[in-house]
């Protein structure tokens, strides 16, 4: 095994190590109980992240052992849902799609938001326009907003909102994804940095932020709505079931 890779998992280690000690000592509390107040009430959670932090928004919405009153939103959702040519999500305008000031107001007015629904945001960065303004929408409309992002980065960053905001100002709990600035950990001879790691600590933050909400609900004597792999015998039935009671409001495409 290579020193690199030696290295790259001490770097990962610590952090969900870190976190752990935080969420095992009541950092995650805060956010599971907002979540499990939500779904008791029949809101949706509904997820979102840019770039790689979608990947966190998938971790959330629609896969086994998650709940099931999740819904993802992607920017894809202008060009499924919207009226946004297909063109806008290329290799060339993608990334300066989730920087346009304006994109938020289309995604939220696609979502079938209701009263009690709540809100998850990932982004490392907590500064390009279209998580900044979900999160403004999200809050202006009543909804509680939760921020999973790097707060080592986004301090020393500035906002790309016109409202000069960062993510983790705007949203009503934040989580730290323990990742540094520029997301990086090891440096690589003749310059340049790899090994990025929230992509890693996201998925663990999303997997205890679902384990802790179930408990909540649990606690609260509620039987929390469950998906199922769907590769398992009466997987499809089970989840099929459960969905129909929030039909229109749950997204997760691809």
């Amino acid at each position: 095994m290579s020193e690199a890779i030696v290295d790259f998992s001490r770097e990962v280690s610590s952090r969900l190590a870190e976190i752990t000690g935080w969420a095992a000592g009541g950092g995650m509390a805060a956010a599971a109980a907002a979540l499990a107040d939500a779904v008791a009430n029949d809101g949706v959670i509904h997820a979102f992240g840019t770039g790689h932090s979608e990947a966190f928004a998938m971790e959330i919405a629609g896969r086994a052992g998650g709940l099931i009153p999740t819904s993802k939103i992607a920017l894809r959702d202008v060009v499924l849902h919207g009226t946004r040519e297909a063109a806008a999500l290329d290799a060339t305008t993608g990334s300066v799609l989730e920087r346009e000031d304006g994109v938020a107001e289309e995604l939220f007015g696609l979502q079938a938001v209701e009263p009690h629904d709540i809100f998850i945001i990932a982004s490392n960065s907590g500064v390009n326009a279209s998580v900044v303004g979900l999160a403004l929408l999200a809050k202006e409309r009543g909804h509680t907003v939760i921020a999973v992002t790097s707060l080592a980065h986004t301090a020393a960053v500035g906002s790309k909102h016109p409202c000069g905001m960062r993510l983790s100002e705007i949203a009503d709990i934040v989580i730290d994804n323990r990742a540094p600035f520029g997301d990086t950990t090891l440096e690589i001879s003749g310059g340049g940095r790899v090994g990025a790691v929230s992509s890693i600590t996201g998925a663990y933050i999303a997997q205890l932020l679902t384990i802790e909400t179930v408990q909540c609900l649990i606690r609260a004597g509620k039987k929390p709505p469950i998906y199922v792999s769907a590769n398992t015998p009466g997987g499809d039935e089970h989840n099929n079931a459960l969905v129909a009671s929030y039909a229109g409001r749950l997204r997760r495409e691809a």
